[in-house]
């Protein structure tokens, strides 16, 4: 009798329990579909309406020059209105990318920075290995207080590697936190062959991306004004500096190195020359015209350039990454970029 009671009670249990349980679930269920297009966890960053490049493949016959002419081995041209890619040449091989990774930097840092106007002073820290490493500096010195906009500008014009460490100790506290930062950032856009390990290019043997990645990073970040503005400029000069400083440079050269003598301020600014123009010289396209782009060089990584361009109203990007030679040798990635942009038909 006890044991049909005790049944009878766990059958009752039951048929309370399940739609209990049913009602539950239908309940998170909604919460879930109500808010499906909200975000659970705040984003990092504030993308500013710029959409994720989504590359895709359409080899276009108005592309006469064959990638085997090309003298980098890595290379890829992207048609930017449509992010389509036109033409490309090993492009998901792991490359260096030197100072191409500093337009990485740079986005992070204009997307990461309140006030493009704050100044952010330069310290002893900021230069630490830079010399040693023969990093490209723009021409700051220890002691500078300096608008976070004209370290921009001295990111990817000449590209100054005191620069890039000071606004990563700006935003991040650290170049290892803030290196952390841009890794976050190649994953949100899908850069799934890239890693970094500094915010400057210096050779790392575990700092790598393809150029495809690199294409994807470039698409993205032209989509924001800023950077945009500082990546086609020629030249820059910054405001004023009138801080002391405890270690001087020649304003006129986009590298200084420890044996620089001591001495002076920048009561007049500095005036950078992007390194792509200086390359280009006189040169340019048929019927077109290369808008802005950056340079890269290190020994493991060779020539490098990442470009912008505008043939017949169409704007195009080309990255090339290896190709052979260094600073004061012919420079095959001004070359492949110039024989590529003039190879699309008008």
């Amino acid at each position: 009798m006890v044991r049909k009671v005790k049944k009878k009670k766990s059958v009752i249990n039951l048929f309370v329990t399940f739609p209990l349980m049913v009602v539950i679930v239908v309940l998170v269920y909604n919460s879930v579909v109500t808010t499906g297009n909200q975000p659970i966890f705040k984003k990092e960053y504030d993308d500013r309406a710029a959409s994720v490049p989504s590359l895709k493949i359409e080899p276009d016959p108005s592309v006469s020059i064959s990638s085997d002419k090309l003298k980098s081995p890595n290379a890829i041209l992207i048609r930017l209105t449509d992010d389509t890619i036109l033409m490309q040449k090993n492009s998901e091989e792991k490359i260096y990318p030197a100072s191409l990774t500093k337009m990485m930097t740079a986005i992070v840092a204009i997307e990461n920075l309140p006030d493009l106007k704050e100044e952010i002073k330069l310290t002893n820290s900021t230069f630490q290995g830079l010399y040693e490493a023969d990093a490209s500096l723009a021409g700051f010195q220890p002691g500078e207080q300096i608008k976070a906009i004209d370290l921009l500008y001295g990111v990817l014009l000449p590209s100054g590697a005191e620069c890039c460490v000071a606004l990563a100790d700006r935003i991040a506290g650290s170049e290892q936190n803030f290196v952390k930062i841009m890794n976050q950032k190649a994953a949100d856009l899908g850069m799934a062959n890239t890693r970094f390990e500094n915010a400057t290019g210096l050779h790392d043997g575990n700092h790598y991306t393809t150029v495809k990645d690199l294409a994807i990073l470039l698409s993205y970040a032209l989509q924001n004004d800023t950077f945009r503005e500082i990546y086609t400029s020629s030249r820059h000069s910054t405001q004023p500096t009138n801080k002391q400083a405890s270690f001087s440079s020649n304003s006129s050269s986009l590298r200084i190195r420890p044996s620089t003598p001591p001495a002076s301020k920048h009561p007049g600014g500095i005036t950078f020359y992007n390194t792509l123009f200086e390359e280009l010289g006189n040169q340019n396209i048929v019927g077109g015209e290369i808008l802005g782009g950056k340079t890269g060089y290190t020994a493991e990584a060779g020539l490098c350039l990442a470009s912008l361009a505008k043939v017949d109203k169409q704007e195009y990007i080309l990255i090339s990454a290896g190709a052979k030679g260094d600073p004061y040798t012919e420079q095959y990635n001004i070359t492949d970029a110039l024989a590529v942009y003039n190879s699309i038909r008008k």
